[in-house]
């Protein structure tokens, strides 16, 4: 039914049924930015809980497993361009998913404007220390970005997928150096300070709060944003609901690995006395510091430049996953007919993206405007991006939880119920981390995004017909069985 269905997309000016399982995987690893999240979130940890960071690593990647679960079930039945937009309307009801894949929208339109920012920031960074350019202006590189995001975006998505895993690729690479020489100089007693191997690493240091070390963890799980993004590939993936599954479980567990691996690395390499603690938490380029420590400046600056690509890297991949969850709302009723059209010629949806890239753009172009700079640039969309994210996570594992053990024929064994359950308990301690506590202006982003929600909300009960539209697509795009196209439109 699925490739049936696939083919005639194709003829009406759908998507191409035409990647591959690493292809697929791209987009999660891109849209994570492993490189980027190893360059910038292992600092607060370090304040936080001392030389035990690579705790704080093990147990969010362990938190990671926990909420992809639904993610990985949901895709094995599902496949559809709308990823949390399909999988929560068929298990929850249209309105349902009309909200969940609007919060994912909303945080894939925030990444493209962190990310491209963020491109800014670390080509700030290479050029001015490579003496290339000077006081380099960020928007000036951000803008560039921007415009190669969208060439490449509107074009074949094989280019786009393959040019993501090269690109991360490269940048990983480099890291990977750097920890291999860094675990060497500590195991032949050459390190700057003198730091050794030590278990201490997984110690909590003593008076430390289970608050605190959660509190810690949330910096790890917030590295893994983006894991879903395979999921937007399900109606141009072969065979997607073994390789769409496949993939979001294995950029988890390789993600994960990496992030421990890597944190391990620069806890030791700082070294794990109070003034490497110190010294760590201090960073404002940690992979950075380490590189002219255990290396030297050139190795910075190769790292800078891998974390600049990795960025440009990660914008492309949520501007293809943004662009394909708009063309799904498009195709079902939101908006301009336009945006439910994909390119004859390439198979992109070009008007989605237009969408996306404009949006995303003007807001960093708005934040360069009124002085924020190139840190903040990014800072300031990703946590406002992250914060809707969560608020998907939370609606698809609520989804799961009733479509594989609370609705008619139980789908998974009982026993994993507990899955998704501690999976909300999970999402809602973080989003409970994100809010409570911050100060300006972090403590306006959780009514920055609870608009951003209410106007999502607001449409899909103020337009007459749309969840019924939305019902009906669901079911027709995923030929469901009586049952499922019952709860797909609502009745």
């Amino acid at each position: 039914m699925a490739s049936a269905t696939g083919e005639q997309q194709q003829r009406s000016g759908g998507l191409r049924r035409e990647l591959r399982f690493w292809e697929a995987i791209a987009l999660s690893i891109a849209i994570m930015a492993p490189t980027a999240a190893m360059a910038l979130n292992g600092t607060v940890p370090a304040t936080l809980i001392g030389e035990a960071v690579p705790l704080a690593f093990i147990f969010a990647t362990i938190g990671v497993v926990f909420v992809s679960y639904a993610f990985i079930r949901l895709s094995q039945s599902f496949s559809h361009a709308g990823s949390v937009y399909a999988f929560s309307g068929v298990t929850l009801g249209p309105r349902a998913g009309f909200f969940a894949g609007w919060a994912l929208f909303g945080t894939y339109l925030a990444f493209t404007c962190a990310s491209t920012a963020e491109v800014g920031l670390f080509g700030q960074a290479f050029f001015d220390s490579t003496g290339i350019w000077k006081n380099a202006e960020w928007l000036v590189i951000a803008a560039v970005a921007g415009a190669g995001i969208a060439l490449l975006a509107v074009g074949d998505i094989r280019v786009a997928t393959r040019s993501l895993l090269g690109m991360e690729g490269i940048s990983v690479t480099l890291i990977v150096i750097l920890v291999v020489v860094i675990f060497v100089k500590l195991a032949v007693g050459s390190a700057p300070a003198d730091q050794g191997f030590t278990a201490d690493i997984f110690k909590v240091p003593s008076g430390t709060s289970l608050d605190t070390i959660g509190f810690a963890a949330v910096f790890g799980f917030l590295s893994f944003a983006g894991f879903e993004g395979a999921a937007a590939l399900g109606e141009e993936t072969n065979d997607p609901r073994r390789n769409i599954p496949r993939a979001i479980g294995t950029a988890v567990l390789v993600a994960g690995g990496f992030y421990i691996v890597v944190i391990i690395a620069q806890t030791l390499g700082f070294g794990t006395s109070a003034a490497g603690v110190k010294a760590f938490g201090g960073s404002s380029s940690p992979l950075g510091d380490l590189s002219k420590d255990y290396v030297g400046s050139g190795l910075s600056d190769a790292i800078n430049l891998g974390a600049m690509v990795s960025a440009f890297a990660s914008g492309l991949g949520t501007a293809t996953a943004g662009s394909r969850i708009l063309f799904a709302l498009g195709r079902d009723g939101f908006g301009s007919a336009r945006l439910g059209k994909a390119s004859a010629r390439t198979g992109a949806p070009a008007g989605a993206l237009a969408v996306v890239m404009t949006v995303a753009m003007t807001a960093m172009v708005v934040q360069r405007a009124v002085g924020t700079n190139a840190a903040n640039a990014f800072f300031y969309p990703g946590t406002i991006g992250v914060l809707s994210l969560l608020v998907a996570y939370i609606v698809t594992n609520i989804g799961a939880l009733r479509y594989l053990f609370l609705r008619g024929v139980r789908r998974a064994p009982a026993r994993q119920v507990v899955v998704p359950v501690v999976a909300i308990a999970i999402l809602g301690y973080t989003i409970d981390k994100q809010v409570t506590g911050q100060t300006f202006p972090y403590d306006r982003f959780p009514f920055v995004v609870a608009i951003w929600l209410l106007v999502g909300l607001a449409i899909v009960v103020a337009v007459p017909g749309l969840a019924r539209r939305i019902g009906v697509g669901l079911a027709r795009e995923e030929g469901l069985a009586a049952d499922d196209a019952a709860a797909a439109s609502g009745s």
